[in-house]
């Protein structure tokens, strides 16, 4: 009865605020859908890519083992994490898309996205113990109301059934923002901003996490992230974003 009750109510309230794609802005079926146009605009990453970092490659004509290659940033310089994923490439469709989730309360997006994290994670969920989301500094989850990278974590825990950890990784001090930094200052921004929370250390050690955030840009957040769960012991970080930006474009 309670759930007869629920769909007459969203039917109603569709039918007086017809839900609308988040690119386009044309009807669409139900919350959280894209239209055709919306879809047309976003370039999902497929191989072959750097089987580390995961950034896309161009031309690859005569490798014969693409699924072993790296690019020259990964080779000349190994990250920390094992490996790093995304399902779309950063552009003007999918930032509005992910401006509209972290900062217009468009959480009706999660599931679509989670999706996408599913498809983009399958070759290393398996493998995954913990979930941990990259946190915010609790002024600014204060003025935002919620974590756009934990809403994701807790969609990936309902499909994958892995368990998040969401207070295990904390933001030590208050950071600028990001956004107009170049790839130098950004590293320097986040140094040293994060900490493993003392009452979760135990249950990290000879663990594989999968740490979840919105966009990579210049991984400068994820290796310092990545750096604080290492010192705590966690045997090996993977990372799952929304999507990633390609390098020099920032």
């Amino acid at each position: 009865m309670q759930n007869k009750a629920k769909a007459v109510l969203v039917k109603t309230l569709d039918a007086l605020l017809p839900p609308r794609c988040a690119v386009s802005g044309e009807v669409i079926e139900a919350q959280g859908m894209l239209s055709a146009r919306g879809w047309a605009g976003l370039e999902f990453i497929a191989d072959p890519y750097c089987r580390i970092c995961g950034i896309p490659f161009d031309y690859t004509d005569g490798v014969e083992d693409q699924g072993a290659m790296m690019c020259m940033s990964c080779m000349d310089k190994p990250p920390l994490f094992r490996a790093a994923r995304a399902s779309v490439m950063y552009n003007d469709t999918s930032r509005d898309l992910i401006l509209g989730f972290k900062h217009g309360d468009k959480a009706e997006l999660v599931p679509v996205f989670v999706q996408w994290l599913m498809r983009s994670g399958t070759e290393f969920l398996g493998e995954i113990d913990y979930i941990i989301p990259v946190p915010l500094h609790y002024l600014r989850l204060v003025k935002r109301r919620y974590n756009q990278a934990a809403l994701l974590a807790h969609g990936l825990t309902k499909e994958a059934g892995i368990k998040t950890l969401p207070l295990t990784l904390k933001r030590v001090r208050s950071t600028a923002s990001q956004g107009h930094l170049s790839g130098k200052e950004r590293h320097d921004n986040v140094k040293g901003a994060f900490a493993v929370d003392d009452k979760h250390k135990d249950m990290l050690p000879k663990k594989n996490v999968l740490l979840i955030d919105d966009v990579y840009t210049s991984g400068a957040t994820i290796k310092e992230c990545t750096k604080a769960l290492k010192k705590a012991g966690v045997n090996g970080v993977y990372v799952l974003t929304l999507a990633r930006v390609a390098r020099g474009d920032f």
